[in-house]
């Protein structure tokens, strides 16, 4: 079969962003997470879309409310301040804060970029966690004179994109937004066919493999010299975990390792199936002359 390599995206640039040796996200458990912060642009938008809403949601309450019946009912400048006082922490403290505690992280700017604030460990984030950013959040884009330059600051300064709130809560917004665009599926080279029979394959980080992928699915969208510099680069990396070597190209050496990474997991994954198929009728019957209980 010949090798087919198509773009899946040629305006992305993932191979530079996955760099050897990046740690990804760790669980209690110490099991890394491919999760991905979302970008200083995306959250910048977010931000501006949540503070728009709020913005609209307090005007749409004083206005009628406080402004209104404040103006009608109540004489003591102090009263009318509290009320003011009052629709402005249920506006930008209590509703965002509610609002990420109901919905895991989410809010209407999140929904529009396809964020999500989550714990540093990826799990989902608590009451405590939306209640320090909403609090925090009122000196980072309330404050005069900065309204949000704190947060940009500081969102600048960190490689998760964090502002000051999600630094005190020990969270971060993560992408949940992945491409719809179906990866191509190609066979082994024929250059390669004896060769997949007799190679042996190590375990490869995932960061590897992941970006052999995307190399693979990519390369005709770069120029001849960047295309092979980085099949080079990517198979002097993953030669450590092959073994023979085959003397080919660097691209049709990753082309073939891929396929055959591909078929042999997918091979182990249908003989997993049918070693649990064929245990099925001891892990789901009785034990030997354990009475069969029949319900009322």
């Amino acid at each position: 079969m010949q090798t087919t390599v198509m773009a899946a995206d040629p305006d992305s640039e993932w191979i530079d962003d996955y760099a050897p040796g990046e740690e990804g996200t760790l669980t209690g458990e110490a099991v890394a997470l491919e999760l991905h912060p979302t970008g200083f642009v995306l959250r910048a938008a977010g931000a501006a879309v949540d503070f728009v809403a709020h913005v609209v949601l307090f005007w749409a309450i004083a206005i009628p409310g406080v402004i209104g019946l404040g103006a009608a009912l109540v004489t003591e400048p102090a009263a009318f301040a509290a009320l003011f006082i009052l629709t402005f922490v249920v506006c930008f403290v209590i509703t965002p804060m509610t609002v990420e505690t109901l919905t895991k992280g989410k809010s209407l700017g999140k929904l529009v970029v396809g964020g999500r604030i989550v714990r540093l460990d990826g799990g989902a984030i608590g009451l405590r966690h939306a209640a320090v950013r909403a609090m925090v959040g009122i000196l980072e884009f309330y404050m005069f004179p900065l309204f949000g330059g704190t947060a940009a600051l500081v969102g600048l300064l960190t490689s998760r994109t964090q502002r000051l709130g999600d630094l005190l809560a020990g969270t971060y917004c993560q992408y949940e937004r992945v491409s719809g665009t179906v990866m191509p599926l190609f066979g082994i080279p024929p250059q390669l066919t004896e060769w997949a029979r007799v190679v042996d394959v190590a375990r490869m980080p995932t960061q590897l493999s992941r970006r052999v992928t995307q190399f693979l699915a990519q390369a005709t969208s770069y120029d001849p010299v960047r295309r092979a510099r980085l099949a080079a680069e990517l198979a002097a990396e993953a030669q450590a975990f092959v073994a023979p070597v085959p003397p080919v190209a660097p691209e049709l050496f990753l082309a073939g390792l891929t396929v055959v990474r591909r078929e042999r997991e997918a091979e182990a994954l249908r003989l997993e199936r049918e070693r649990l198929a064929v245990l099925q009728p001891a892990l789901r019957g009785v034990p030997h002359d354990f009475p069969t209980r029949v319900a009322d």
